[in-house]
């Protein structure tokens, strides 16, 4: 199945786009997600426990994620 995620911030800025298509077998898990994101090229700086959202809420790693599921990876935010 493919997972498009948007990306945000200094996230897009490293990997160069604000989204980006992942393949993954049926039935994987947030997780196995992130791990494939990180193995991309520029993807360094992404944390191996980002926060990330699927349908607008955060999820769990062990949730599992769907071609249907709008998936983002939240950056980590500052300010006041």
């Amino acid at each position: 199945m493919t997972i498009t995620v948007l990306l945000f911030a200094s996230y897009a800025d490293a990997l160069g786009r604000r989204s980006i298509d992942v393949d993954l077998p049926d039935g994987a898990a947030v997780g196995d997600l992130v791990a494939a994101l990180r193995a991309l090229p520029g993807a360094g700086q992404l944390p191996a426990r980002p926060l990330v959202a699927i349908n607008e809420r955060y999820a769990r790693f062990d949730a599992v994620v769907s071609p249907r599921d709008e998936v983002a990876i939240i950056p980590p935010v500052a300010g006041g």
